[in-house]
């Protein structure tokens, strides 16, 4: 085999496990990525994903930044052609609803999961899914205080209450289609944001006393 050949066989074959671990961790949680496990599932020696990924940390980083990769485009990428501002907001949201309802990842959202796993640890993990939580909230803000800037919300609104708000649907929203699917919890979802992110709604956003 040739080396050229002998390089594009490596990255398929890494790609394949990068795949599966996302599908795994969403399932079983990052800490059911184990070396053995993937080996297993794919169908490759153990000595031979050690090539790709010699620790199971090694695996947990890179399926979270696969997953980060897959939320961006399922989430962020439909919504980037659409005016800043507010009308950008409603459309991520409705990216974001649909992401959680369709099931992108087998388990659910691998960000919920692996949150409520990683709480209280600390390391490279740990640290990564708050880099990308931290990146996402930047984002809605960004969007929020463009909606502000353009009048389109009231200009007492309180971008990180805001963003908290529309987090909590989202978390109740991937919670109920995991727990207890009902046909009613996407609108539902989608009613709780109309009113978080209409321009009439009382200013319940406002930052409270002191």
């Amino acid at each position: 085999m040739s080396p050229r050949h002998s390089a594009a066989e490596a990255r398929r074959t890494r790609e394949r496990i990068i795949e599966r671990g996302v599908d795994v961790a969403s399932v079983e949680g990052l800490e059911g990525l184990t070396i053995g496990r993937l080996a297993a599932d794919l169908g490759i020696s153990k000595s031979g994903l050690l090539g790709h990924f010699g620790t199971k940390q090694a695996l947990q980083l890179a399926a979270l930044e696969r997953a980060a990769v897959i939320f961006d485009r399922e989430v962020w990428r439909p919504a980037s052609g659409t005016t800043p501002g507010l009308p950008r907001l409603r459309a991520v949201c409705d990216a974001w609803i649909s992401y959680l309802v369709r099931g992108v990842f087998p388990g659910g959202c691998l960000f919920v999961s692996s949150t409520f796993e990683q709480d209280g640890r600390t390391g490279p993990v740990r640290a990564l899914l708050r880099r990308q939580f931290r990146a996402w909230q930047r984002r809605l803000t960004a969007e929020i205080r463009t909606a502000v800037r353009a009048g389109d919300l009231p200009r007492d609104t309180d971008p990180d209450q805001l963003v908290f708000e529309l987090y909590g649907v989202m978390m109740s929203l991937n919670h109920t289609t995991q727990l207890a699917p009902t046909p009613q919890a996407p609108t539902q979802a989608t009613r709780a944001i109309t009113r978080l992110l209409s321009p009439e709604r009382d200013h319940d956003n406002a930052p409270g006393p002191g």
